[in-house]
């Protein structure tokens, strides 16, 4: 082989790496089907009961673990309790969900004042009446698996995110409740 020209060695230079690409591409392939392969399996007996996996389930952590949650659930007939900062801060929205329209009906009843209770902050929100809307709180009877909500007045946005708070409607109270 004789003296090459620069146009020449680019283009063995080009070949060559082109070349390297396709072995890499092929080998990666072949590694990717490798572990695609089905692995023996041992022969299945008529004792062993066939097992099928359970149905794609979204991940919803439970607020309430263990005697709480069932608490909640048990003697108000609700669950999924939340507090979020809405509003620039402006509004605390309460949420929950009625499993037991019956048990749920105290915190929908129209002659009880809720109210939401900081500690840190000192301070107990309530639920704001507009005129031409009426008190900003749900009070249709509770149906079941049907999410309800309320919204207290956050003025001065004395109630951060990351407070826990209490949630004071009658007779029912949630202890402990985090500001999402």
């Amino acid at each position: 082989m004789g003296r090459q020209t620069g146009s020449e060695l680019a283009r063995r230079r080009l070949v060559i790496g082109f070349a390297g690409s396709l072995a890499a591409l092929w080998l990666a392939s072949a590694v990717c089907a490798q572990s695609d392969a089905p692995k023996s399996k041992p022969a299945a007996s008529a004792s062993t009961p066939k097992v099928t996996a359970p149905a794609k389930a979204r991940y919803r952590p439970d607020r309430f673990a263990g005697r709480a949650g069932e608490y909640y659930r048990l003697i108000w007939g609700v669950d999924s309790l939340g507090v979020k900062w809405t509003e620039s801060g402006e509004i605390i929205r309460f949420s929950y969900r009625a499993l037991d329209p019956d048990k749920a009906k105290a915190l929908n009843d129209k002659k009880s004042e809720p109210s939401l209770i900081d500690p840190r902050a000192g301070v107990s929100l309530v639920v704001p009446s507009m005129e031409q809307v009426g008190q900003l709180r749900q009070s249709a009877d509770p149906e079941e698996g049907k999410s309800y909500w309320m919204a207290f007045s956050n003025k001065g946005r004395l109630v951060k995110r990351g407070d826990r708070v209490s949630v004071v409607i009658g007779q029912f109270r949630a202890d402990g409740l985090v500001v999402d």
